[in-house]
């Protein structure tokens, strides 16, 4: 079953998380029922990508409305395809949600265990992987392109739950819409570095199509991380949604020839 669930033309929600914890915000934009025009037409939630700034504050002012979660609780980060995960508390709120400028620097990674904070990552056809362990009301996201994904993103937030108190076992995970490996044609000098980031023996994720060209499976690449990480495989949501195939709901900066918005991961809980 598809835990990624429409809520609207402008956000799906996993919806069995959500359901099962009812103060629990967390899903993903589409590209739909914004201001932006031209290349980011029409909710683009990027402020790096050169839309007008007006355009993408009232992109999100409008999903702040429809989440019912002010922008000024939200946090955002200047993406840079690394691996630095930053623990965020309600001090923190509104850093990187207004402006590009006073972003979280450096920062592929979110987590948090208080509410009243709505952790965002902007996203077009990396992986976004969500993160709760409920027991303790820990909630994490991260962004895991390929650099991200063989850098062990996936394995770091598990770790950084570790230092919390938290084991592997007691955290679920949801892989959300990215590009699928059909239209992730990627290198050998991509894959020699996904094969050092895969146990010795471990199930490929990728697949030969012609001399040095392979279709890269991103989502699985992060899949087998976690199961090697600890977590284990009921405790994995996945999507079969591609943001390259759906050019109708998704940005891809692969299939617009990097001339695209972003769409935003988005995961809080709610203030009681």
């Amino acid at each position: 079953m598809e835990p990624f669930v429409k809520k609207n033309e402008s956000y799906l929600s996993i919806d069995s998380w959500m359901t099962q914890f009812p103060k629990l915000v967390a899903g993903f934009t589409t590209k739909n029922g914004g201001t932006s025009k031209g290349y980011f037409e029409t909710l683009n939630l990027g402020f790096h990508v050169g839309d007008n700034l007006t355009n993408v504050c009232s992109n999100r002012e409008k999903v702040a409305e429809l989440l019912q979660i002010p922008l000024n609780a939200w946090v955002g980060a200047e993406q840079t395809h690394g691996t630095f995960l930053k623990k965020i508390t309600k001090k923190d709120r509104g850093t990187g949600s207004d402006s590009y400028d006073n972003a979280f620097k450096g920062t592929d990674g979110f987590y948090t265990d208080e509410e009243g904070i709505l952790l965002t990552l902007c996203f077009a056809d990396c992986v976004p992987l969500f993160f709760i362990a409920p027991e303790r009301r820990m909630i994490g996201v991260a962004h895991a392109g390929w650099k991200g994904s063989v850098g062990l993103i996936a394995n770091k937030m598990v770790k950084a739950w570790g230092q919390e108190g938290i084991k592997p076992e007691q955290i679920f995970v949801a892989i959300g819409p990215s590009i699928c490996e059909k239209c992730y044609i990627v290198d050998q000098h991509v894959i020699n570095f996904v094969e050092k980031s895969l146990e010795v023996g471990a199930a490929l994720s990728y697949n030969l199509l012609t001399e040095g060209q392979y279709s890269l499976n991103l989502q699985d690449l992060n899949r087998l991380i976690l199961l090697a990480s600890g977590v284990p495989e009921e405790n994995i949501l996945w999507t079969k949604l591609c943001s390259s195939c759906d050019q109708e709901e998704f940005f891809s900066h692969r299939r617009d020839k990097g001339k695209t918005g972003r769409m935003m991961s988005f995961i809080g809980w709610k203030e009681n």
